[in-house]
């Protein structure tokens, strides 16, 4: 049988892109059911959790310190694996996790089942937009991996709607099944992943080079004799040995050592991909993702259905409006997207923090008495007007913030730290995420309508955080990435054109233009040999490395 069922070019990488939108899916829903289940009078009465504030709290959160060791799991394991394997290794751990929690009669198997299924979603979180960004093509990179974080909405969407038609029925089937339905995606997964391509890039910093250019002809639906493909194979290799050369450990790193004259700048290219997903969560997502009904039940005062359905409707509304960030996150650049969405984040939390504050201002509305309207109604009706600024919230996010900081850590890091540094921005945003949920049901309690006002502070502060120091990623190769690192080494970029400009510099274009004349005489024989090879046949000295001949020509 031919290999992936016969497919190349876009069928191919359609493929590969179902498999991780399927897995970001599963995120999504795993994210959102348990908002729903811990509302579920069957779910407190079994685990005995009725008036726990703090004890719903505990076991919701524990499932994102789940994912946080299984993203530093994919550190230590995902460079040996593999993509393909680590995402099979990830969903097996979350299936086993997810039975349990489906069979949970007490609050330490319900611990346990979310611990164990958070580290297969910190695996799979880890690994899978880096397999998609080592995939596909600089022009559908960004879209890729942002429909992947749609998906990952959708995904959330579907739990809410789930949850809510599940809350008219009674007994332990209210929660239960809702917990269960999460393993259709699980069998997805095993159903597509085993047969589909492994990353190039991965085989061949593994020295694997044949496979790998293999399987970026196939991907691109050519030869691996074409120009480009020999082009893209020479970009890898060189970047793959410029790593090997200028390598530092896991001990330097953390004791804040680099290679002379900078090397590849990568502590300061882990810290900004673990800093993107750091400010995701910071920006109070999941302040309303996990506890949206709570929050309309506690600080709004909403009932319990209607708390439920307005969560639901928010989620399509979040979905539908996430739309926009497919054709924009290359049109527009991550840098904006980031920066104007986290003004409108900031604008919209400060409103609901208003809103709130005379929600709970006792007497509002003072002496005033006007027919039809007593206080208890203004009070009321400006804690309504805060619902449409925790919808107006989720367009911002879903366009700016839900996928961009999945995608720039997976850009912006070196191949050989890509995976590590993916692994790291995804355990950063897990411990941020077990921080904001564990926090959120105490800090709604004790500190009311201040405790909003985090939310816009941070939010307000990603803005020139944003400006000054992150480049952008968008309409370039990952190679380009590294080269611009190699000779950038402030940290500062807000002046360099280069650096953020959200169209692909022209001297990166007559780069690769030139090197694409120059490989269309070379050979695929000469390609399977390697980096030596290649370099070799343009006239590189035996006793020089194909870094020094790169740097000397």
């Amino acid at each position: 049988m031919r290999p992936y069922f016969g497919l190349k070019g876009g069928w191919l990488t359609f493929w590969v892109s179902v498999a991780c939108s399927t897995d970001m899916t599963l995120f999504g829903y795993d994210q959102g059911v348990f908002g729903g289940v811990i509302v579920t009078p069957d779910f407190l009465d079994t685990l005995g959790l009725n008036g726990k504030t703090g004890l719903i709290g505990t076991v919701t959160a524990l499932y994102d310190i789940g994912c946080f060791f299984g993203a530093i799991t994919a550190v230590a394991i995902g460079e040996k694996l593999g993509r393909r394997n680590s995402i099979l290794v990830g969903t097996t751990i979350m299936t086993i996790g997810a039975i349990i929690q489906i069979a949970s009669y007490s609050v330490a198997q319900m611990i346990v089942g979310r611990i164990v299924a958070g580290i297969g979603n910190g695996i799979n979180t880890s690994t899978a937009p880096v397999w998609q960004a080592e995939t596909s093509k600089a022009a559908w990179r960004g879209k890729l991996v942002v429909i992947e974080m749609i998906l990952n909405i959708a995904g959330f969407s579907l739990s809410n709607w789930v949850t809510y038609g599940f809350s008219f029925t009674k007994g332990p089937v209210s929660w239960r099944f809702p917990l269960a339905f999460q393993l259709i995606f699980m069998i997805i997964l095993f159903s597509t992943v085993p047969w589909l391509p492994e990353s190039p890039r991965w085989l061949i910093a593994h020295d694997r080079g044949e496979e790998g250019a293999q399987i970026i002809a196939d991907l691109e639906a050519t030869t691996t004799d074409d120009a480009w493909v020999i082009t893209e194979c020479k970009e890898i290799h060189y970047a793959v040995e410029y790593e090997r050369e200028n390598h530092v450990g896991w001990w330097d790193l953390l004791r804040g050592k680099n290679t002379a004259g900078g090397g590849t700048c990568a502590i300061r290219r882990l810290i900004l991909g673990m800093g993107t997903q750091a400010m995701q969560q910071l920006s109070g997502i999941n302040v309303t993702s996990y506890y949206l009904p709570t929050v309309l039940i506690e600080s709004v005062g909403l009932s319990n259905t209607l708390a439920r359905l307005l969560a639901a409707c928010n989620s399509v509304s979040y979905l539908l409006f996430s739309l926009i960030g497919i054709p924009n996150v290359e049109r527009w650049g991550r840098r904006k997207l980031m920066m104007w969405a986290a003004a409108g984040q900031a604008f919209c939390y400060l409103i609901i923090t208003i809103c709130i504050r005379y929600n709970e201002k006792p007497g509002y509305g003072g002496t005033v008495n006007l027919p039809g309207l007593d206080v208890t109604d203004k009070q009321k009706k400006v804690a309504t007007a805060s619902i449409a600024f925790f919808f107006l919230y989720y367009v911002f996010f879903g366009i700016g913030w839900q996928g961009v900081p999945w995608l720039y850590p997976t850009e912006i890091n070196s191949l050989h730290l890509r995976t590590k540094g993916a692994a790291l921005g995804t355990a950063t945003n897990w411990i941020f995420n077990f921080m904001v949920v564990e926090i959120t049901p105490i800090g709604i309690e004790n500190l009311q309508w201040r405790f909003y006002i985090i939310w816009v502070i941070f939010n307000a502060s990603f803005v020139p955080i944003v400006y000054f120091f992150y480049p952008e990623t968008a309409d370039r190769s990952l190679e380009d990435l590294d080269r611009l690192f190699r000779n950038n080494h402030d940290i500062f970029v807000f002046k360099d054109k280069a650096a953020i400009s959200s169209k692909r510099p022209q001297e990166f274009v007559a780069n690769e233009q030139e090197a694409v004349r120059r490989n269309s005489s070379v050979a695929a024989g000469v390609l399977r040999r390697g980096s030596r090879a290649i370099y070799a046949k343009e006239g590189m000295d035996d006793d020089e490395s194909p870094v020094e001949y790169r740097e000397k020509v």
